[in-house]
């Protein structure tokens, strides 16, 4: 899943980015409120980690037009506001979550997870296609044949799966699940991970639409 971190400060940034790549989240850092629209606008994300106190557009400004634009992609605050009606402006201009600084990586990451679910009408803390289950916490994935504990990059991919079971996704717009900003596009790589979760999971796991792309079956 790829997110967008806006946050100026270099040592913030630079520690959320790097925990984030390692729980498998494909990330881009900006630093500002007019950088975070534009790339909201070109490049869709999954979640949204703003924080307040932005150089050129302020955090609350670029909330309220991430809204205004009927975006719906879930947008945790990240701030170091801690006054109560700080918490409630951010809440009431269309923040799914507000978290004060500082705060535990670990606390982040469950925090996204809980609205990425909410925002998908999910409250399981699971993704599952009825065939396949999968912990974001463990990287554990089930099948009715097997238990298996995914790399960064096959968790990624078949969370973007099982995030839309029944949707056929293209090599693109797995790929873009898979890299942020100025990660290296490695060759033939969606169908090395296609191939190495099919050897765990069985080879039908993950359906191939010829031409299209790859999909895994909805629920039942």
């Amino acid at each position: 899943m790829r997110v967008l971190l806006v946050e100026d400060d270099p040592m913030i940034g630079d520690a959320v980015e790097q925990s984030l790549k390692d729980a498998s989240y494909a990330v881009d850092w900006v630093r500002d409120g007019v950088t975070a629209l534009t790339a909201i606008v070109s490049q869709a994300y999954g979640v949204v980690l703003l924080d307040l106190g932005l150089p050129r557009k302020d955090g609350l400004e670029v909330l309220r037009a991430i809204r205004s634009r009927d975006n719906p992609v879930p947008v945790v605050v990240i701030t170091a506001r801690d006054a109560v009606k700080d918490r409630i402006l951010g809440l009431d201009s269309g923040a799914d979550d507000y978290v004060l600084k500082p705060f535990e990586m670990s606390e982040l990451l469950a925090r996204m997870r809980a609205v990425i679910r909410r925002k998908g009408g999910n409250s399981a803390s699971v993704l599952s296609n009825g065939v396949l289950t999968l912990d974001p916490v463990t990287r554990e994935v089930t099948s009715i044949d097997a238990t298996a504990h995914l790399s960064a990059r096959e968790f990624s991919l078949l969370q973007a799966l099982l995030v839309r079971p029944g949707a056929i996704l293209s090599r693109a717009e797995l790929e873009d699940r898979l890299y942020g900003w100025g990660d290296e596009v490695e060759s033939n790589a969606v169908e090395f991970l296609i191939h190495s979760l099919r050897k765990k999971l069985g080879n039908d796991a993950i359906k191939n639409v010829r031409g299209v792309g790859w999909m895994v079956q909805k629920s039942t």
